[in-house]
């Protein structure tokens, strides 16, 4: 082995990417391994896409937003070495992390505060965005970070309507009017892993809706409230992104920016690929090791570990991953890449005690990954 290069992603409710990367670092050294250890940890535009970003190099700017039920939280966005380009992890500002499971109900949750991230970079300077789609709390149509922008949203009386989905039903008027002109200059890249459109039964509401508190009875909700608003938004600005693939993405915020700020949507793991010049690292690399903390069905369809083995696999370097929980085919992940999958829990426990012993979890499995490896 001369050189590995660890890039793994973050375990969510445990350790971020940079903490996976150390541990595994940490780990491989102790089975007495002397190969190059090169991090780069990865994000694919969810849980630790600001610390992935910052990896090589920028800034964090912190500020205090409206969270996702509007209490105010802290929350930061990466701004890169060139300052023209932030990076904006919404769940940061808008996140379902940042909800207790009790009140999770994404007819009132927003992405007000995701907003307020978006006007505080573009006042600082900023004209490239970059916005990492996974974690959300909502299904809010984008409709409060539009409001943050200046988009205001009206019911039939002229007045502003109530937070959350669920004020979408009243809602008679949609006025950009007073949406800053400088975002006509910016470039709008959403980084996301999510093919789902907008709406429909593969929509934002009935895929991932329950994800975020919604249950059979209020997902139909959730769904009419999105159609109602991105229908207005046709019929009123000549826009329509209701079958926009990938607009699903973050409670369909992926559709709602789109339809007034413009811009695309991108695989964020091949996005920060590209940043980090991952190719370049390979042309030397003996293996890759790279994680998550589960590994389930989603996994295989531009999930960041999988978007890592593919390009490792293209360059012939094969690609471990450790992982937290293990919920989908072996044989599935082979063929996307992944020369062996290996779990990290080495013994029945509780979900609570693997997430509170992660880190020594993961350091053990990188010590018998790397005693294996010196066969």
């Amino acid at each position: 082995m001369r050189k590995i290069l660890i890039a793994p992603g973050a375990f969510k409710h445990c350790l971020g990417a940079a903490g996976v990367a150390d541990a595994i670092e940490v780990g491989l050294r102790r089975s007495g391994m002397t190969a190059e250890l090169l991090k780069v940890p990865i994000a694919d535009g969810g849980n630790g896409t600001v610390d992935a970003w910052l990896a090589q190099g920028g800034e964090r700017v912190s500020m205090v937003v409206k969270g996702p039920l509007g209490a105010p939280v802290t929350a930061e966005y990466g701004l890169l070495p060139d300052g023209q380009t932030a990076v904006i992890e919404m769940a940061l500002a808008s996140g379902v992390e940042l909800v207790p499971d009790d009140q999770l109900n994404p007819l009132l949750t927003d992405t007000w505060g995701t907003g307020q991230l978006l006007q505080h970079a573009l006042e600082r300077g900023v004209r490239r965005f970059i916005i990492g789609m996974g974690g959300s709390a909502t299904v809010d149509g984008g409709m409060g970070a539009l409001q943050a922008l200046g988009v205001r949203l009206l019911n039939a009386n002229g007045d502003p309507i109530e937070r959350g989905n669920a004020g979408l039903a009243d809602l008679a008027t949609v006025d950009a009017s007073e949406l800053d002109a400088r975002w006509q200059g910016t470039e709008i890249i959403i980084a996301s892993d999510v093919e789902n459109p907008t709406l429909g039964d593969t929509g934002a509401a009935a895929v991932f809706g329950p994800q975020k508190g919604a249950t059979p009875d209020t997902i139909p909700i959730l769904e009419a409230n999105l159609r109602h608003f991105f229908t207005l938004v046709v019929e009123q600005h000549g826009v329509d992104v209701r079958e926009l693939v990938g607009g699903g993405a973050a409670g369909a915020l992926s559709a709602g920016l789109i339809a007034f700020l413009g811009g695309r949507i991108v695989s964020g793991i091949d996005l920060l690929l590209d940043h980090n010049h991952f190719v370049d690292h390979l042309a030397d690399a003996s293996l890759v090791v790279t994680g998550e903390g589960r590994m389930d069905e989603q996994t295989v369809y531009g999930k960041g570990p999988i978007g890592v083995a593919r390009l490792a696999k293209e360059h012939g370097v094969p690609t471990v991953a450790l992982v937290g929980g293990l919920q989908t085919n072996d044989a599935l992940l082979h063929e996307a890449g992944l020369q062996a999958v290996l779990p990290v829990v080495n013994e029945p426990m509780s979900l609570a005690d693997a997430l509170a012993n992660g880190r020594d979890l993961i350091e053990q499995s990188a010590l018998r990954l790397g005693y294996l490896l010196q066969i």
